[in-house]
This record gives structure tokens, sequence and C-alpha cells, in this order.
């Protein structure tokens, strides 16, 4: 009976929406989201080459997509790079593909998405005092 159930309407709720083009959407207060990437790199392997796997695959050509803004760039001693971005929540999947296509192999990636409570936060903490 559930099985029948979510058959019928699976297809009514179950919408795609496509993403638009690469690098055409910006950031605005409504739609923007940060998105902490951990880059992990290889540590079996020198740095020297590392960097050049990296010029090979075009990584710094192709990251961070044009049109997102980087927030912070570090380097984590023993990790590698921490990079938050800000970026339209409709461009997720752009970033993730950039850093398959320009990082595996060089990086472990670990994705943390957030947004931006900094105003409401600090608002709060000062309606408490």
């Amino acid at each position: 009976m559930l099985c029948a159930s979510l058959a019928v309407c699976g297809g009514a709720a179950a919408q795609t929406v496509a993403a638009p083009p690469a690098g055409t959407a910006s950031a605005t207060p409504d739609n923007a989201v940060l998105l902490t990437v951990f880059l992990k790199h290889d540590q079996s392997r020198p740095l020297g080459e590392l960097n050049a796997q990296l010029k090979r695959q075009g990584f710094y050509q192709a990251f961070p997509p044009q049109g997102m803004e980087v927030v912070s760039w570090y380097v984590a001693m023993g990790i590698g790079q921490v990079v938050t971005l800000r970026l339209p929540a409709t461009r997720v999947r752009e970033v993730n593909r950039v850093l398959e296509d320009t990082a595996w192999g060089v990086y472990q990636t670990e994705f943390f998405l957030s947004y931006d409570y900094k105003t409401v936060g600090l608002a709060e903490h000062e309606k408490a005092k």
C-alpha cells in the first residue's frame, strides 16, 4: 500500500531543478551559502609532485569558479588547505565538479555547507543583555 502511494505521489513531489549555467548566478542575501572545503593533501607524496599534478589538472585555473567570493583560504599544517566560499546555493554542484576534475589525486575533499548567522547571532546577543 505504501509503495503504491509513493509511486503515485513520487512523480509529483520529486521535481528536478536545473542548475544555472556555470558561472552565471551570483550570491545575494537571500540565496547565499557558505561552503567550507577541506583539501587534505596526500602526505605520502612530496609537495613538488603534488603541485605539479595540480598544475597538469588545471586546479588553479578552475578553482575557485568565477564569480564566487573567497571568504578565507588557509593552510592548516598537517591537513592541507581550508577554503571557505560564499556562493549561491544553486552553484554548489559546480564547485564539487571542479574539484572532482582538478583536485582529486592530490587532495581528499570534505565539504561543510553553512550559512551566515553573524548578524542574527549578534542581534540575539544584544537583546539578551
